[in-house]
């Protein structure tokens, strides 16, 4: 078969897809770009505090970066990370742009450490410039000195592309959870060192417990939003000071 025929198969295929199916495949490319470390905002430059957790020893195998990362999904992302996208992706369905600011301000003030709270702030501003090259343009008004720069996170730009791409929250929140691993794992492969193998192996493992980290996020009532590991913030705190370092946080 000639490249041309097998062309002209799938664009015949393609054409006689449900236009179901055609719509959901399209937002999964978008979640997969949304999701895709080479989304260019940066986050692979923040290890969350693992580098001086590292530097300290706490983590020197594996294992040791499984029992952190495995803690930190259950006690940090599903009880506030998450739910909070949860939130913020109900409130850009319902375009309460006071709804999205209250929670993105709240998204920066439960950040314990100045870099975290920086981070939250500079991945928003990136994702606010990227989305507005994008034909997105309400996005510019989340940029430094736009309207609503002062209360820009990452989580408010990420759950605005989610809504505007017609990616659903379900779908939202478990790529949230896995851009969020990858970028965890891939610093630790980097750090620890680990193998590639050790690294792909680590997120297999640490796969298993994103669904239930999904369904504690999606029944957190607001009152309950908040979690906090104290390792891990005295390690985010500890790198602040760092004298030399590969991260940003």
């Amino acid at each position: 078969m000639s490249i041309r025929t097998a062309l002209i198969i799938t664009a015949t295929t393609t054409a006689t897809m449900p236009m179901a199916e055609a719509v959901r495949a399209l937002e999964l490319q978008r979640l997969f770009q949304l999701a895709s470390p080479s989304l260019p905002v940066g986050a692979f430059a923040y290890s969350e505090g693992l580098e001086a957790a590292v530097e300290a020893g706490w983590l020197t195998t594996s294992a040791d970066v499984q029992d952190w990362l495995a803690a930190t999904l259950d006690e940090c992302q599903a009880r506030l990370d998450l739910p909070l996208c949860l939130r913020l992706h109900a409130a850009w369905q319902d375009d309460d742009i006071e709804r999205v600011r209250l929670w993105s301000r709240f998204n920066l003030a439960v950040r314990e450490t100045s870099e975290r709270r920086a981070q939250e702030r500079h991945l928003g501003t990136a994702l606010a410039s990227l989305l507005q090259a994008m034909d997105m343009p309400e996005a510019a008004h989340w940029r430094i000195g736009g309207d609503y720069g002062a209360d820009v996170s990452f989580a408010a730009l990420f759950s605005l592309a989610a809504v505007r791409w017609q990616i659903s929250a379900e779908d939202a929140l478990a790529a949230l959870a896995w851009a969020w691993l990858e970028n965890q794992v891939l610093a630790a492969v980097k750090l620890v060192p680990l193998g590639q193998t050790q690294g792909q192996k680590l997120l297999f493992a640490l796969a298993d417990a994103v669904p239930g980290a999904l369904a504690v996020a999606a029944r957190l009532p607001d009152d309950e939003l908040g979690g906090s590991l104290p390792g891990v913030t005295f390690a985010c705190t500890a790198h602040e000071t760092m004298y030399s370092r590969l991260y940003r946080s």
